[in-house]
């Protein structure tokens, strides 16, 4: 791992290029890629978005690096290319800006009040003819060489699980809430107005295989890393979600995860 093939390098071993967005084209073809995901796959009304364009945007997407998974055989010109994406905001230019994303489902104070670097993960998708390849891994390679090359402490977002029925997802917040609810230091909650609680019904560890079957596989993977959630879910009725906060504290990660997360990438 260096910094390079997060900032701009390929790795030569695939088709594929991790790289920070460079220009509009980039800009725009990570926004197709969302647009597709989000708004024609999942379901969103995209209230933001450019539909005639086929575009999932809005007023953030300028302060924030977006960390791209390129498709190298495919011409950048068709918008394209772009085949997996981050959405990522660092501290210092959320304090300019005023706000992160999150702020608006979640109280942040505590993350605030810690004194950590903090980053914004968000928007996270990759094309579904990419997905049962290895375009995930090489994504968290690049993004645990944004992390380790800012010194960044704490990386935490919203995750999502498809749908705004919180009954179809009970065993799900409730395993979550039950066993991997964040520290008391980094507990974050959801805004009174929107919160929506998680402990919908008991659980316990005998269910633990049911509860991960049910969990989407981003969120999954954060788990695997040591990550937490915040305290209640939000019910974000524009991307047809249920959101969770997720929290990680990069020095409570397992040795052996941060070493699977920051390998180099196999042929994919």
């Amino acid at each position: 791992m260096n910094q390079g093939r997060a900032e701009g390098g390929a790795d030569g071993r695939s088709g594929y290029a991790v790289r920070l967005a460079q220009d509009t084209v980039d800009l725009k073809a990570a926004q197709r890629l969302r647009y597709a995901v989000f708004v024609e796959e999942l379901g969103a009304k995209g209230l933001g978005a450019d539909h005639a364009n086929r575009l999932e945007c809005d007023a953030l997407d300028p302060h924030f690096d977006h960390l791209l998974l390129v498709d190298r055989a495919i011409d950048p010109r068709t918008l394209e290319h772009v085949v997996g994406v981050y959405r990522l905001l660092p501290q210092d230019r959320a304090e300019a800006l005023g706000r992160f994303y999150s702020d608006a489902e979640y109280d942040l104070a505590p993350l605030r009040a810690s004194g950590r670097k903090l980053v914004e993960l968000g928007r996270s998708c990759v094309h579904p003819g990419h997905r049962r390849g290895a375009a995930m891994l090489h994504l968290w390679n690049g993004l645990a060489d944004y992390v380790l090359s800012r010194g960044i402490e704490i990386l935490f977002g919203v995750a999502s699980f498809h749908g705004t029925d919180v009954v179809r997802h009970a065993l799900a917040l409730s395993w979550l809430h039950a066993f991997h609810l964040a520290p008391s230091s980094l507990r974050v909650r959801a805004w009174p107005d929107h919160a929506q609680a998680m402990d919908l019904m008991p659980v316990s560890p005998a269910q633990r295989a049911e509860a991960l079957a049910a969990i989407p596989p981003l969120i999954r993977a954060y788990l695997r890393l040591g990550g937490h959630v915040g305290d209640g879910a939000f019910i974000d009725q524009d991307f047809n979600t249920t959101d969770v906060c997720l929290i990680m504290d990069t020095a409570a990660m397992s040795g052996r995860a941060v070493d699977f997360y920051t390998r180099k990438a196999p042929r994919g």
